[in-house]
């Protein structure tokens, strides 16, 4: 390389570093889209509307919410990941996005590569649940039911790839209880035909269906982590299934090219709100505990959970629907 292309690198890379702080001092001067790629009144939604609401009253600007359904996800995914890394369009990642990446064959995106990670929010229990007419009253029941009446069981999900879905293809699989996948495309309209008996059995993430439980409108049989959670009276589906364990996580994303002050700055209002008594309290209520961290200790937990659920999709057997 030349003096002179020498010293032409040096000065972007000095003007690059002296403005990268000047970045992150305005921002965000304008409104940020936080996209979730499920409708209204799912987990999904309710972790974006809780984390949006904070980042708006501490930030000095709105954090709105829009829902962009469909595709088992994958609709939202791929239009957060490739919008313009300006900082001002954030994605709800979640569960699906993990067991995305290996149910889906044709993805136009990765969520290892084109996603720069921002915070780690929670991670909560799903919880197996009933029509209240159902007869059974326990996993145990359950799966007795469920073995004299192969097929018969309509299990609903909030889309194929969820960790709703997931969690009843490895109950499935572990068991030999075959059931009928029903997919919907969000957590709202499947626990609608769950409380009209439409549908049978739900596998939903807890904050989405923990009211509708203690009001009575469906039934709770057991949790799907390998402890109890303190947020509900049930046991675990391990106790009658030994070694099953599923749980939902959930954070925030960038498109890949967000200038990392940006990112630290989110990152850092982020684990604010987690150290927040009352926000942590409004997460404990939903049945979720805090997952604090930097933008890289999410990475690692996006990683691992993609290399967890690839080997269950691939022993399973699941489809995408």
């Amino acid at each position: 390389m030349s003096r002179i292309a020498r010293i032409a690198a040096m000065a972007l890379l000095a003007i690059a570093a002296g403005t990268l702080p000047a970045v992150a001092q305005e921002y965000p001067a304008k409104p940020v889209k936080l996209i979730v790629s499920y409708p209204p009144g799912g987990t999904t939604d309710v972790l974006a509307r809780l984390i949006a609401q904070w980042l708006t009253d501490k930030m000095g600007a709105q954090f709105v919410v829009e829902n962009k359904p469909g595709g088992g996800n994958n609709i939202g995914t791929d239009f957060a990941l490739k919008q313009p890394p300006d900082g001002y369009t954030m994605f709800l990642v979640n569960p699906a996005n993990g067991i995305n990446h290996t149910l889906y064959k044709n993805l136009p995106f990765s969520i290892l590569t084109d996603l720069a990670p921002v915070a780690g929010l929670v991670r909560s229990p799903n919880v197996m649940e009933v029509t209240n007419n159902f007869p059974a009253k326990n996993v145990a029941e359950f799966l007795a039911y469920c073995k004299a009446n192969p097929g018969k069981i309509n299990m609903a999900s909030s889309g194929a790839g969820t960790s709703v879905h997931m969690s009843g293809e490895l109950f499935m699989y572990m068991t030999g209880c075959k059931m009928l996948h029903v997919p919907y495309k969000g957590a709202g309209p499947a626990l609608t035909d769950l409380m009209g008996g439409q549908v049978h059995v739900l596998f939903d993430n807890l904050p989405s269906s923990i009211g509708h439980i203690k009001g009575g409108r469906i039934r709770a049989l057991a949790v799907t982590t390998t402890t109890k959670t303190p947020a509900l009276d049930v046991p675990t589906v391990g106790e009658t299934v030994p070694g099953y364990e599923a749980s939902a996580w959930f954070g925030l994303g960038m498109p890949k090219g967000t200038p990392k002050a940006i990112v630290d700055k989110v990152n850092a209002e982020v684990n604010r709100a987690l150290a927040d008594p009352k926000f942590r309290e409004k997460l404990a209520d939903l049945g979720g505990s805090p997952i604090a961290g930097s933008p890289e200790d999410f990475g690692k937990v996006i990683q691992s959970e993609v290399e967890k659920w690839s080997k269950v999709v691939t022993a399973s057997g699941a489809k995408a629907d």
